[in-house]
This record gives structure tokens, C-alpha cells and sequence, in this order.
């Protein structure tokens, strides 16, 4: 078990379209990097911290880790150094992706998206 993550629960669903969601609920401690598998190669990845408002998003050709985080405010910047690695067929992680510790912040809950 990852420290820092209470509660994680996921669903993915194939057809034409590869997408999956979940939802993260971080407890007290420091948290950690955690990585999810989704099946699939993400091309669009949206983190979203549904007690701040705040959304983080990753889109194919991003650097690797990267975001787009958007305040509950609606200011938008970018995230060169804490976003998400998205996992490679070269580095044998393929169909996965890592949130950086940085976007789990303890205490809060979260539900996450990737479409492939």
C-alpha cells in the first residue's frame, strides 16, 4: 500500500475510446508519488482536487512530468517538474501513469480521468 492514500477506487471502460476514472481519498500523512494503471497508453489525463477546486490536466506531447494547473480562481499555469509521468513501452510501464507526491496534498479527496 502507497502512504499517504486512503481510499482508491477505479473503473475502466474499453470500446472505441479508452477511458478511466477513480476517485483517491489522501489521509493525514506525507503523501507519496502514486502510480495508477489504467490498461492504456493515457493521451489526456485530468487530476482533479474536488475539496479545493483545484484541476490539474496533461495532454499528449506534455513534457514528461508536466500539467496545466488550473486555481479554483480559474489563473492557469504550467507544471514542468510536479504533474504526471506517464508510463512508456520502453520502460515496461505502458498503460500506467504516476501523480506526482506534490498534487496529493493530505486530507483532501480527489477523482482522476485518462482517455487513451
Amino acid at each position: 500500500m502507497t502512504t499517504g492514500v486512503t481510499t482508491n477506487t477505479q473503473a475502466t471502460a474499453a470500446g472505441v475510446l479508452n477511458h478511466a476514472t477513480g476517485v483517491v481519498v489522501s489521509d493525514a500523512g506525507a503523501a507519496t508519488g502514486f502510480t495508477f494503471t489504467c490498461g492504456f497508453i493515457p493521451r489526456v489525463i485530468r487530476w482533479q482536487n474536488v475539496t479545493d477546486g483545484i484541476m490539474h490536466e496533461w495532454y499528449e506531447g506534455m513534457t514528461n512530468p508536466g500539467a496545466i494547473k488550473t486555481l479554483a480562481a480559474g489563473t492557469r499555469s504550467i507544471e514542468t517538474t510536479n504533474g504526471f509521468t506517464v508510463g512508456t513501452a520502453a520502460a515496461g510501464t505502458a498503460g500506467t501513469f504516476t501523480v506526482a507526491a506534490a498534487l496529493i496534498i493530505a486530507s483532501k479527496s480527489y477523482v482522476w480521468e485518462a482517455f487513451g
